[in-house]
């Protein structure tokens, strides 16, 4: 695989090891996550598998689920 970046087509990551750990109720359309082999996490749209994927450090990801456990990402439902 060559060099991961950021918005790069989530394609080139492959097929296996997507997860959709937000999924439920939606008509399908959800985040699916990858945790990629340096630790980093990144993340699709499932209806557009071959767009662009968000790649976030570990950290990255850690502070935004303690936030939303939080309620500081409540404002995103309201």
């Amino acid at each position: 695989m060559g060099r991961i970046y950021n918005g790069m087509p989530a394609a080139d990551l492959g097929t296996e090891g997507w997860h959709k750990p937000w999924s439920g109720g939606n008509g399908g359309s959800c985040v699916e996550a990858m945790r990629l082999s340096d630790g980093r996490i990144a993340l699709r749209q499932s209806t557009d598998p071959d767009g662009p994927a968000l790649i976030y450090s570990h950290n990255e990801i850690a502070r935004f689920i303690q936030g939303a456990k939080a309620g500081d990402a409540d404002f995103l439902v309201m």
